[in-house]
């Protein structure tokens, strides 16, 4: 049995000596009028980045869905369609805010929300639709905009998992209404916790500002609170951590494309294990290499992870389908399009993520991929 001599994270990020030393400038001098000053700089190396006029920097992406269906006006009475198979970070805001996640189907290539099985599902009560680029794949954001368009929905970009992917020459963030990033340590850029929002709409992003600071006007040195509204901002450190990875975003992406380049070509002989897609008109950043098998394997995502953590080798399951889980057993009205036999059940059930941190060279992609045969049987 191969066993990898040393232990293989599944994730990691990218940090040299630049990202310390901007912290540790920031702690020293972000304070008094200074105190913006990393935050600003994080701001706009985003905004001209994806393409998009306004952004936020916010603790972490949930915060940025959260505020963008507060400021979109989304609440209790209202519906919000959402993929079945993402990480419940993408569906908890719209709980949050009082109103009904309803759950979809995905597409069997991207993992993506199906616009079909959107269409299907649109009611009264609908209000907004999330797209969520999984695993650095694209949704088909045309379609999706048409759909939004044709019933007047609000349109709402989940790109946690896709900065650096692109669909069509425009970068992921740049979709829907509004969209929003993470910066988890786990991420394509790090900054320990963090997200970003983002959006063309100036209203909107002046709401987003109002909400984000305890329901009060950017500036106001007087206490006058007009809203009950939320606490979401990013530190300065974080900030000068995140401005740093930017500097370097071009060859971070380009670290994660050969990642995915070096496990396509040992795993290409491999039949029945699909891996993440990347269709005509998309550039997809990889967050994660993911594997998907066939069901003729026999095998579900836990067995698989218990294979390479015996051959010392870390990896995550595939996003669970929500409806799935406990956590969603009380909730009938989210469940009401889920069927048992949809596409997102097959690909939820054997998918894994494969180590794809900064770490990950060839030797190391050679180990995994020799593994990864081995459990199956190298069906080649």
């Amino acid at each position: 049995m191969i066993v990898s001599p040393e232990r293989i994270p599944v994730a990691g990020p990218s940090i040299t000596d630049r990202e310390p030393e901007l912290a540790a400038e920031a702690a020293r001098t972000a304070w008094y009028g200074n105190h913006y000053a990393y935050n600003a700089r994080f701001e706009q190396m985003l905004t001209d980045y994806v393409g998009v006029a306004h952004a936020v920097s916010l603790p972490h992406c949930t915060s940025g869905l959260h505020l963008a269906l507060a400021a979109l006006g989304v609440g209790p009475g209202d519906e919000v369609i959402v993929p079945n198979v993402t990480w419940i970070a993408s569906v908890a805001p719209i709980v949050y805010v009082g109103a009904e996640p309803v759950l979809v189907d995905i597409r069997a290539d991207t993992w993506c929300i199906d616009p079909d099985a959107v269409e299907a599902a649109i009611g009264p009560k609908t209000k907004a639709i999330i797209g969520v680029d999984l695993y650095g794949s694209m949704c088909d954001w045309d379609q999706l905009q048409a759909v939004a368009d044709r019933h007047g929905l609000h349109l709402i970009e989940d790109s946690a998992e896709a900065l650096g992917s692109s669909l069509n020459g425009r970068k992921a963030g740049a979709f829907g209404r509004v969209s929003a990033f993470s910066f988890h340590g786990s991420k394509t850029v790090a900054t320990g916790e963090g997200g970003m929002l983002a959006t063309n709409d100036t209203g909107l992003f002046d709401r987003v500002l109002f909400l984000r600071d305890h329901g009060r006007a950017p500036g106001d040195r007087f206490f006058q609170n007009s809203e009950i509204a939320f606490k979401y901002r990013m530190s300065a450190v974080q900030a000068a951590l995140g401005v740093a990875q930017m500097e370097r975003i071009d060859e971070l992406i380009a670290h994660k494309r050969a990642i995915f380049r070096w496990y396509q070509q040992r795993l290409s002989g491999l039949q029945g294990v699909a891996l993440n897609a990347e269709p005509n008109g998309v550039v997809n950043s990889y967050w994660m290499v993911t594997i998907v098998p066939d069901a003729s394997f026999g095998l579900d995502k836990f067995q698989i992870m218990e294979g390479l953590n015996k051959r010392n080798i870390d990896s995550r399951p595939f996003f669970s389908r929500l409806s799935d889980l406990q956590a969603f057993d009380d909730r009938p009205v989210s469940k009401r399009f889920v069927r048992p036999d949809e596409r997102g059940a097959a690909i939820a059930r054997g998918g894994v993520n494969l180590p794809s941190g900064y770490n990950m060279d060839e030797a190391k992609v050679d180990i995994v991929a020799a593994a990864v045969k081995e459990i199956f049987g190298a069906r080649a």
